[in-house]
């Protein structure tokens, strides 16, 4: 507990944990929305949610190695994840679409698997980071510091978010979205061919894991088998914030990523993950015996 005393004797270092882990958060609710969208309009979690974001920081580190400025190839990760998540979609996913939850959740597991093992035959198993050559601020005196690449990567998480809101709510395609989500055989009826639906809908999945890997990336560390995180706190991120609940996504996030840095300050960041994984545990039972309370109440 002696970090926790240092917190208390160094109140600077509060603020310096607090702007850590809200930029990193902002992180957390962007892979979290895509899990959102795939779990609201088709009813699957996706397990491969976290190898997504890591297969769409590789696709921006290897083209940092042929002389790409790493932020200029954020929208070519988010194009790259399309086109994966749209194969995947036709190959495997579209058979466990309005099938049973517990068959998504193996099916997807599955595919988490395949890709870790392909990226680190593709990739390799190093902690790789694309560096993109940009400095810090200080603040407070120098006390504090901001990482450039973390704020513009907190930046652009802001601008991602609009214009998927935008899109889904002016767009034929996320109208289309959004219709087959409130109820799909309606939107069948209506003329809607919910199979492209499902199809678009995990590609874009797919995409905003992409620009979030790409973000990741840069601002910190990827390998290929620190996935499970990610698509744990996502999981967690939605869990809190319910689905179609965009703004309590983005409070969850940021919630999520300040609680995860100080406790891996406070604890040591050997037990960081365990935190988290610790958290969703407490997350689920709170929030089964919420429900469960909300049902005595409706009887």
């Amino acid at each position: 507990m002696d970090n926790l005393q240092i917190l208390f004797e160094a109140p600077v270092l509060n603020i310096q944990l607090l702007i850590d882990g809200i930029l990193i958060g902002g992180l957390f609710a962007l892979a979290a929305y895509g899990l959102a969208l795939v779990w609201g309009v088709m009813n699957i979690i996706n397990v491969a949610q976290g190898e997504f974001v890591m297969l769409g920081g590789f696709v921006t580190i290897t083209l940092a190695d042929l002389g790409l400025h790493p932020l200029i190839s954020v929208p070519i990760s988010a194009a790259v994840l399309y086109i994966v998540g749209w194969l995947l979609y036709r190959s495997v996913v579209f058979r466990i679409v309005e099938r049973d939850l517990f068959v998504s959740l193996l099916a997807t597991f599955g595919l988490s698997i395949i890709l870790q093992q392909l990226m680190n035959q593709v990739f390799g198993s190093d902690v790789r980071i694309a560096e993109s050559g940009l400095g810090s601020w200080t603040i407070l005196g120098g006390l504090v510091t901001v990482s450039q690449i973390k704020m513009i990567a907190f930046v652009l998480v802001l601008v991602l978010g609009a214009v998927l809101m935008v899109f889904l709510k002016t767009s034929r395609l996320g109208q289309a979205i959004r219709a087959t989500a409130q109820n799909a055989r309606a939107a069948r009826v209506l003329g809607i061919d919910t199979d492209k639906v499902y199809a678009a809908t995990f590609a874009l999945n797919a995409a905003i894991c992409g620009a979030a890997g790409a973000l990741v990336a840069m601002a910190y560390t990827i390998h290929p088998y620190i996935g499970l995180p990610y698509t744990v706190r996502s999981f967690m991120v939605v869990i809190l914030a319910g689905l179609g609940n965009i703004p309590g996504v983005i409070l969850a996030g940021l919630g999520l990523g300040v609680s995860e840095n100080f406790a891996g300050f406070i604890l040591g960041a050997e037990y960081q993950i365990a935190f988290v994984f610790s958290l969703l545990v407490v997350v689920l039972v709170l929030r089964s015996w919420w429900l469960a309370r909300r049902r005595e109440r409706l009887t």
